[in-house]
């Protein structure tokens, strides 16, 4: 950067404008100037610089000295930064003081903030099918001690064989229980049933049976996934519901076990 352009960079640093950045600096390098030459010098349009120079005037940087011809000239370098410091500070305080009154003011509705809670937050809307695989895989990974399962068609994807595998695998041999109810609809898909097949030797126990009211995951007796088809959209369409909340959670354990009785054992 040229020394010129250092010093106009830090005088608009310390409040002034580039114009009048530039037509102070070209001020102090001549006795005075009338408006066109230090237009021409410091580079500055000739309609702006009668604007920039009564700035200068009115901030105590320049002078103007009447004749003929009215000319310019730059105060004393100490003392016009001296006042654009001054001017800086005055401009910081006003600031902490809007500051200091701006933090009164937001500290109550921060305070009641903290213990705002969303009467609904512990439920999450799913509607991307993505969405929805990503959190039957996490539900899976969650699970510790127990998951429940009523799986029937259409599917947002294929079971996923590793993310269920590994599963059952882990809360069976931790003296968990991993349970399954398939529709026979779901089974007469040759892939689908090999994957269950394969599930059953990880661990998972499961039956099935003619109907099921929804698509369900239970975990730990505490978080339920569960799937909602639109009945406007058809069967095509679904949302799915992502509920931590081990109310419902019981209500729906209930529900699976009296589906489990009524179901037989995969043959």
């Amino acid at each position: 950067m040229e020394p010129e352009e250092g010093s106009v960079a830090d005088l608009v640093a310390l409040g002034l404008s580039r114009y009048e950045a530039r037509v102070y600096h070209a001020l102090v390098r001549r006795e005075s100037y009338t408006a066109a030459q230090v237009a021409r010098e410091a580079r500055v349009p000739r309609q702006r610089i009668y604007d920039v120079l009564d700035g200068l005037v009115r901030g105590g940087l320049a002078a103007a000295h009447g004749g003929r011809v009215t000319t310019f000239s730059a105060m004393a370098p100490g003392q016009a930064l001296s006042r654009l410091l001054s001017r800086r500070r005055e401009a910081l305080e006003d600031l902490e003081r809007v500051s200091a009154g701006l933090a009164a003011a937001l500290l109550p509705l921060w305070t009641d903030g903290r213990s705002h809670t969303d009467p609904l937050d512990y439920i999450e809307v799913l509607r991307e099918p993505g969405a929805i695989v990503d959190r039957f895989a996490d539900i899976q990974a969650q699970a510790t001690g127990e998951l429940l399962t009523f799986c029937r068609p259409p599917f947002v994807a294929p079971p996923a064989t590793a993310v269920v595998t590994r599963a059952a695998r882990r809360i069976t041999r931790g003296g968990g229980t991993v349970r399954a109810v398939y529709t026979h609809d779901a089974l007469a898909d040759p892939e689908v049933r090999e994957k269950v097949l394969l599930f059953g030797r990880a661990g998972q126990e499961g039956r099935v049976i003619d109907e099921l009211p929804l698509k369900l995951v239970v975990a730990d007796a505490t978080l339920v996934l569960c799937d909602l088809p639109d009945p406007v959209a058809g069967s095509g369409s679904t949302t799915a519901l992502s509920i931590e909340h081990p109310a419902l959670a019981a209500c729906l354990r209930l529900a699976f076990q009296t589906v489990w009785d009524r179901a037989t054992p995969i043959a």
